[in-house]
């Protein structure tokens, strides 16, 4: 029989029917493999577990037939001890039945460290003191001395503390400096533009204090606020305004470029600014 004879034969088309339904077993065979071993199409979205303590957390993921561990504790003040900082995956990431989530909580007992001396430093150097201490600047009080902006008393808590004292890590120090013999003054810093930490250390370097940190409806939780930048301030910058030694700087911010002054002269975007949103 020749080919062409073949392929109209009622063999060929009787093979041909044959192939066919094998091939639709196959894939069928198949489909039934991966819904039955991969859940296809099952997945569901991770639960928001941001400042839950653990028992809440943990009854959340169970209700949605996840896996629910604690990898690590850190010390903050961002959420109340014993709930969650951090987890993965993210809040909203879909992923499959049984998935592990693991989170970071707020650490029960908080780090002790030894309060540094800043007597007699100038205010550049206790400022990273106290930073490198693990420790949190807080207001700078100034008064009338011989010297400027060197440190004549370090507060917790409202009370002189004295050098080796064992204090919480994170602890909030005020400072007592000197602003010389006359009614010295500071220029306002151009803070527009700025992150929340480069704006916090641009204030402190000009000798003056943050009066309120203001967080508009884009910003949420503490991760939004990592990619927030000033939108206003009071007082507004200019070159000829100046404050005296310790006074407020209020400031608000945003993570919505469209908030951002017009004019071209006033944006001071900073460079990690420029990169989280390329």
């Amino acid at each position: 029989m020749s080919f062409k004879d073949f392929i109209v034969s009622k063999d060929f088309f009787k093979n041909l029917g044959l192939a066919v339904i094998i091939v639709i077993i196959i894939v069928f065979l198949t489909l039934l493999w991966m819904g039955i071993f991969t859940r296809h199409g099952q997945s569901r979205p991770v639960p928001d577990l941001y400042g839950l303590t653990i028992n809440e957390a943990e009854k959340i993921v169970k209700e949605n037939k996840m896996r629910f561990q604690v990898v690590d504790s850190v010390y903050t003040n961002i959420v109340p001890r014993g709930c969650v900082l951090e987890q993965k995956p993210e809040s909203g990431f879909r992923v499959k039945k049984n998935r592990r989530i693991m989170v970071t909580i707020n650490a029960f007992n908080p780090e002790m460290v030894k309060m540094p001396d800043l007597l007699e430093l100038s205010k550049r150097q206790a400022l990273a003191l106290i930073e490198s201490s693990g420790l949190e600047i807080g207001k700078l009080n100034y008064k009338p001395d011989l010297t400027v902006d060197y440190v004549l008393e370090q507060i917790y808590h409202g009370k002189p503390v004295e050098v080796g004292d064992s204090i919480q890590k994170g602890s909030v120090i005020d400072l007592v400096l000197g602003k010389g013999l006359s009614n010295r003054r500071t220029p306002v810093p151009d803070l527009i533009g700025l992150g929340m930490e480069e704006a916090r250390n641009r204030i402190l370097a000009s000798s003056l204090n943050i009066g309120t940190f203001t967080f508009d409806n884009t910003i949420s939780n503490a991760e939004d606020s990592t990619t927030a930048f000033v939108f206003k301030q009071n007082p507004v910058y200019n070159k000829q305004t100046t404050l005296q030694l310790g006074s407020a700087v209020y400031v608000w911010f945003t993570t919505d470029l469209m908030k951002l002054p017009v004019d071209s002269t006033m944006i001071n975007i900073s460079d990690s600014l420029l990169i989280l949103n390329n």
